[in-house]
């Protein structure tokens, strides 16, 4: 990791909002309102919507909080953020209402949602594809492939060769494989070629001989040496000139229960919401565990420059992976949360760390420059982030982005 002080940070929080959310704010954006009032004594004018326009820019104030920020406020609603895709012009977000084109130069909005294209309003990833193409991954509704030259969308689903409707994430290879993360495997595109059916390959539990450790793919990213790494519910996982291997809790991955458990704030419990989290819990031996804790459930994933593995789990910290052993990092050693959401290494080295209790920049084993909402973030859950220019971020969360300024 390349050390980097941040001098004079500047957090700009940008929301996108719905021109239905301008007219009507819900009550969960109003108390946030009243929160940034109450910390920086400035007020929120939100315009009403651009004549014709998908988007409504909502709010605007520049102010110091805390001496080393200053803020200007956009939503997206009662939304989560759980992408953000900045190009050198543009920021893609996809929200669990759709996905919005934003022009920081110009100020203008786009929303494609189910009404221009999408079959599923709930975007988990969006990236670039090709120069005209843009990849989205949709909560149920497939893969859909939306050509700006065109401006229409392409879905791939179930029936083109999809392992399934929810589609976490995507990756493209160097030689034009496209790798695509599903609920029911992980399907890998020869070349590409989404419209041949022969290039479609599905990786499972079953037909992989349990080398892919479980069958839910939250992550995809490629390593130093051309590998494909996969983060599952069941662990990490690693392609490699066509041979699997596959790591867990019990070879290191995630702090043990008893070390974390009074920090481990977040409680929610997959187990009490599914069937499949709870049928999970009994088959890696945690039936006993009644809070939020999984260690062998990646929720985040990156791969840095020098080839270094990190893991973000649920409950059980930040893991670092160095090919052959793990090193685990919780709230002890100054991470915000053991409940870890997002991770990316910025241009110059940094690996921001995002939680259900904010932001950190680790470096230099240490995590320094944290983020809550009292710096800026729009929430305090962080679930993506991604790199503009040289020293621009932008921070996906619930109900808005944080444009960070290095």
């Amino acid at each position: 990791m390349h050390k980097k002080t941040l001098i004079g940070l500047v957090v700009v929080v940008v929301a996108l909002v719905a021109g239905a959310f301008a007219l009507g704010i819900n009550r969960g954006i109003e108390l946030q309102t009243a929160g940034y009032q109450q910390a920086t004594g400035e007020t929120r004018n939100t315009p009403p919507p651009a004549e014709g326009s998908d988007i409504a820019s909502a709010a605007a104030a520049n102010s110091p909080a805390q001496q080393k920020t200053s803020f200007t406020h956009f939503r997206v609603g009662n939304r989560n953020v759980k992408s953000v895709f900045a190009e050198a012009d543009k920021v893609w977000v996809g929200t669990s209402g759709g996905v919005i084109r934003y022009l920081p130069e110009t100020d203008e909005y786009r929303l494609f949602d189910v009404r221009n294209g999408l079959l599923a309003n709930g975007v988990f990833h969006v990236s670039r594809w090709t120069e005209s193409k843009i990849l989205v991954g949709t909560y149920g509704g497939g893969l859909a492939v939306y050509d700006e030259l065109e401006d229409k969308f392409r879905i791939f689903n179930v029936p083109q060769g999809l392992a399934d409707a929810f589609v976490y994430d995507a990756l493209v290879m160097p030689n034009g494989d496209l790798w695509i993360a599903t609920w029911s495997g992980a399907n890998r595109v020869k070349g590409g070629r989404l419209e041949d059916p022969a290039a479609w390959e599905t990786y499972t539990v079953e037909n992989t001989g349990s080398g892919l450790p479980n069958d839910w793919v939250y992550g995809l990213e490629m390593g130093k040496d051309g590998e494909v790494w996969l983060a599952t519910e069941g662990g990490l996982a690693r392609f490699h000139n066509g041979e699997w291997a596959n790591w867990n809790h019990e070879d290191g991955q995630g702090a043990p229960y008893g070390s974390v458990k009074n920090d481990n704030t977040f409680n929610h419990d997959p187990a009490m919401m599914s069937s499949h989290h709870a049928r999970q819990k009994i088959e890696m031996g945690l039936e006993d565990v009644d809070t939020a804790y999984n260690p062998n459930y990646i929720v985040a994933l990156e791969v840095d420059r020098e080839g270094i593995v990190w893991v973000g789990t649920w409950g059980g910290g930040l893991a670092r992976f160095d090919g052959e052993n793990y090193t685990n990092y919780t709230v002890v050693d100054g991470l915000p949360s053991n409940h870890v959401f997002m991770l990316h290494e910025d241009r110059n080295g940094n690996l921001w760390v995002g939680t259900s209790n904010g932001l950190a920049r680790f470096d230099d084993e240490k995590f320094s420059d944290r983020l809550t909402i009292h710096e800026g973030l729009f929430s305090n859950t962080v679930f993506s982030m991604d790199t503009q220019d040289q020293d621009i971020l932008w921070v996906g969360s619930f109900g808005g982005v944080a444009r960070i300024k290095l």
